[in-house]
């Protein structure tokens, strides 16, 4: 029978025909797993079972920032030499080995020294912790969303009827009475605190109507504000899309989440008087802001009013009529001037027109007939005689009056005699 490629590249781990024992594998996984030797663990201790009577005590721990836990089986003797109670919560480090049950095919880890960590430990934990956060820069301002000035509702996370969420719902509604709430109450110490919080972190941040989220709780030692400083709450506060006010404690408190929320409360009060403004202080403002307004719409209609009595006192503004009886007088009298002058100037020209129409009469043919002379022509009107000697005897002439003309027979011709001056018509 061929072997197949596992059991060619495991020549020792049996075949087909020849396969070891459940007892032969689970002796060996026993040898494999002892190898491993002991470790050393740090975690809080989530839960702790101590059974008079047995010599074994079981006790659960459970990593701080993420989901893992361990069982651990501690002999009395181990629980004892802890030198302090080991309760949930406690922090502490164990040195323990991993075993291999080989009748139950089970590993488990046996304690053989259990630590509390003391505050002195505690503080160089949260000190490492602040400046790992710090260098990814949860901590920088920049990233820091700023409070809506009325948030729509307000998501509080405290503990279970709580006198912080008291403090916190209270005050708020003094300050704005519509102001909603929507509350998660959760342990706020102890073990599963952080894990609570953190999930109603994420719970709230996922509702639209919530605007801003709070997280309170009253004061309390080092140790039972130890939850706040949780790296996976810190990391789900830092991933919120929601802004964070922190309220821990008093004023000397000072969790690590304070540094990563967007806004730091020093009590559950303080964190009322930043997430609502105060109806009153807003009442205030409206009607110091409307009397502003006020002064300076009445100062402005004062301001105008000076100002127009000023340009009312202007001769044109005061009496409008004046203006145009002014204007009338004007124009009456320039019409007047005008017609007088196109009157004097008709005159003028016709007077100059007489006298040229006399001058043109006098000098012309027809004044020269209204005098009493004649002008003479031939027959043929071709010329005018204007001497004797230009006449021939019996012949025909025109002559033409002043008014009319006739014909005349040439009977007798008289010539005078030539001045000096004149000479013979050509």
């Amino acid at each position: 029978m061929s072997q197949t490629s596992d059991e060619q590249s495991h020549p020792r781990g049996g075949s087909a025909d020849a396969p070891w024992q459940v007892r032969e594998v689970s002796r060996r996984i026993g040898d494999w797993i002892g190898r491993l030797g002991r470790v050393w663990i740090e975690g809080q201790v989530a839960e702790i079972t101590i059974r008079p009577g047995q010599g074994l005590s079981f006790l659960t721990l459970r990593d701080s920032t993420a989901e893992v836990s361990l069982q651990i089986a501690a002999p009395r003797a181990v629980i004892e030499a802890a030198g302090a109670p080991l309760t949930d919560g406690t922090q502490v480090v164990v040195n323990a080995g991993i075993e291999w049950w080989e009748r139950r095919g089970e590993i488990r880890l046996k304690a053989f020294h259990i630590r509390p960590v003391g505050l002195g430990e505690l503080l160089v934990v949260i000190e490492t912790r602040r400046r790992l956060l710090a260098a990814e820069g949860l901590f920088d301002e920049e990233r820091k969303r700023p409070l809506p000035f009325l948030p729509r509702r307000v998501g509080l996370i405290c503990g279970r009827s709580s006198a912080a969420m008291t403090d916190v719902i209270e005050n708020a509604r003094r300050r704005w009475p519509a102001v909603e709430f929507e509350v998660r109450e959760v342990p706020v110490q102890g073990p599963d605190s952080a894990v609570a919080v953190r999930a109603a972190v994420t719970e709230l941040d996922r509702i639209p109507e919530v605007d801003v989220i709070v997280i309170t709780r009253g004061g309390g030692s080092f140790e039972d504000l130890l939850p706040f400083s949780d790296e996976s709450l810190l990391r789900a506060v830092a991933a919120a899309f929601t802004p964070v006010v922190s309220a821990i404690g008093h004023e000397e408190d000072s969790p690590l989440l304070d540094l990563v929320a967007d806004v730091r409360a020093s009590t559950p009060t303080d964190a009322a008087r930043r997430i609502v403004p105060d109806v009153r202080e807003q009442r205030a403002g409206v009607r110091d802001a409307r009397d502003r307004i006020r002064a300076r719409v009445v100062g402005r209609l004062a301001a105008d009013e000076r100002s127009l009595a000023v340009v009312r006192t202007h001769p044109a503004l005061r009496n409008p009529q004046a203006l145009l009886s002014e204007r009338v007088r004007i124009i009456s009298d320039l019409r007047q001037r005008g017609r007088s002058a196109v009157s004097v100037r008709i005159r003028h020209e016709f007077v100059a027109a007489a006298g040229r129409r006399a001058e043109l009469m006098a000098l012309s043919p027809q004044g020269t007939l209204d005098r009493g002379f004649a002008v003479v022509r031939r027959l043929d009107g071709a010329r005018v005689i204007s001497r004797s000697d230009q006449l021939i005897e019996n012949e025909r002439v025109t002559v033409r009056l002043a008014s009319g003309s006739f014909l005349a027979d040439v009977t007798h011709i008289e010539h005078d005699e030539p001045s000096p001056t004149t000479t013979e018509d050509n």
